[in-house]
């Protein structure tokens, strides 16, 4: 199965997440390679016909724009860009994301707005479908001029140059080529800047975020009907009246998801003592749902912003027009993806409010749900831990966004920040699955001890398949891997087969 890059076809967070899941090959449209042919055709047309200076492509970069460079030294300009601008340092990006930047840098060349060579798109294409992953680091972006030393690693390969994950391993680009049989692409004018200048790196996390927050949101659904169920809670708050005249639409659906898990639990039908639940279970669909609202204007965001060109300058050969512009600046993913940090912060924030409450020995419930108190500590600490990641998510939930810092001697002189929004955000989804792990281990925990009275059919199979992972804990033992092997649980949970 091949997926067609075409620039008429609105790229949607769907097609991303059915490229990625079934490794789908990609190919560029009859449409794409005539808008990438025609653009390239009529920029050396252009540059042939004109002295006029035309920023980066022969002039310098930056603060260096009213530079002007020899029509002989136009190509090797380009190269020297990459080279210089592959500066970053830190952890490597995951692979998974490294790929997105590759499938969203040829998504935006393809609207023939870039002044690119078709090769030099075609190879993107190549190392996309081959799987050859440029070695790429997660710090170096102000995210302004674009990702420029993200997307500058991404790039260095296409000359030959920095390293690839590739077959299992890394390597050499060079060498990888070399097996390949393919030669180093030799950059035009204008090239590098349309493969440096760009938010690829930003949306390639924005996308990756948002596709594990669709995840995180059923999860955190169906993990607080466990522990509502194991709290001897009361669905009254889940009614769909009351939602109905506060019908926000994540409020509405998260509501209706707790109910249908846990339709036909013996245990919510039993008579209730208490008149009220905390707010950490009652409101729940409030909070989930505002967060699954937040998660659906990001994803808007970022569904824009990959169907948009966001290099510089852009090309305009139907109006004769190349235009210094903005469009790589990352204030609208900076902006989003600060707001769906702490938006997912709050699932961790709640859910370790009521995994607090189930350890709290109440209604009925063994302290710390030891199954021999004082002897046994049973789940006082995973609770620390969850505690402590919670105060982590905070910290993170500082916005990047909110800060700037001049740079190329003033010339860049507002940056976005979005690339440190981008990747503390990962930062905190990850936290937050560790923070939905740990109330797993509590809920299941707590269940144990409302024997004979059942859940619903849906919570059972779940808790089932829990426990052949994670054991009832009779007495105390090393608890970390049971932590971890509940997040791996969580991380593989297919909730919409319920």
């Amino acid at each position: 199965m091949t997926f067609k890059i075409d620039p008429l076809k609105r790229f949607s967070l769907n097609d991303i997440k059915q490229i990625l899941s079934s490794n789908t090959q990609i190919s560029l449209s009859e449409l794409a390679i005539k808008n990438i042919e025609d653009c390239r055709s009529y920029l050396d047309k252009k540059i042939k016909a004109s002295d006029e200076p035309i920023y980066g492509i022969n002039t310098g970069f930056g603060s260096l724009c009213n530079v002007s460079i020899p029509e002989k030294d136009i190509e090797k300009l380009q190269e020297n860009l990459v080279m210089s601008h592959a500066c970053g340092m830190g952890n490597e990006v995951p692979q998974e994301i490294v790929k997105l930047m590759l499938l969203l840098k040829i998504q935006a060349l393809s609207y023939g707005k870039s002044g690119v060579q078709l090769s030099t798109v075609d190879r993107l294409v190549y190392f996309f479908n081959h799987s050859i992953l440029p070695v790429v680091y997660e710090l170096g972006s102000l995210g302004a001029s674009g990702d420029l030393s993200p997307l500058a690693h991404l790039s260095l390969p296409l000359l030959g140059m920095g390293e690839v994950n590739y077959q299992g391993k890394k390597q050499n680009a060079a060498d990888v080529l070399k097996t390949l049989d393919l030669k180093a692409i030799t950059l035009r004018s204008k090239e590098g800047l349309a493969l440096l200048n760009g938010t690829q790196f930003m949306s390639a996390y924005g996308i990756y975020c948002l596709l594990k927050t669709e995840q995180i949101n059923r999860s955190a659904d169906l993990i607080t009907a466990i522990s509502l169920d194991a709290f001897d809670g009361r669905i009254d708050p889940f009614k769909d009246n009351i939602q109905t005249i506060r019908p926000h639409a994540g409020q509405l659906q998260t509501a209706r998801a707790i109910r249908s898990y846990l339709d036909g639990s013996e245990l919510l039908a039993k008579v209730k003592i208490q008149v009220q639940d905390p707010y950490s279970f009652r409101c729940v669909p409030q909070v989930h749902g505002a967060t699954k609202d937040t998660s659906n204007y990001v994803k808007s965001v970022f569904e824009t912003e990959i169907n948009s060109v966001t290099d510089n300058p852009t090309i305009f050969p139907e109006s004769d027009e190349i235009i210094s512009g903005g469009n790589f600046h990352g204030q609208p993913l900076a902006l989003a993806l600060d707001f769906l940090c702490i938006a997912i912060a709050e699932l961790g924030s709640i859910s370790e409010r009521r995994t607090y409450q189930l350890i709290a020995g109440l209604r009925n419930l063994p302290p710390f749900l030891a199954a021999k108190p004082g002897l046994h500590s049973g789940l006082m600490i995973p609770q620390y831990t969850a505690a402590s990641i919670v105060s982590q998510n905070k910290q993170l939930c500082t916005p990047a966004s909110a800060d700037s810092i001049v740079s190329s001697n003033g010339q860049e002189d507002h940056v976005s920040m979005g690339a440190n929004a981008a990747t503390k955000c990962l930062k905190v989804i990850e936290n937050v699955e560790r923070i939905l792990a740990i109330e797993l281990l509590n809920a299941a925990q707590a269940l144990e001890f409302r024997k004979p009275l059942k859940s619903s059919a849906k919570i059972e199979k779940v808790v089932s398949a829990f426990r052949k992972k994670v054991k009832f804990i009779e007495e105390d033992k090393i608890m970390y891997t049971e932590m971890e092997a509940s997040l791996q649980f969580v991380k593989e949970l297919n909730v919409e087969s319920l």
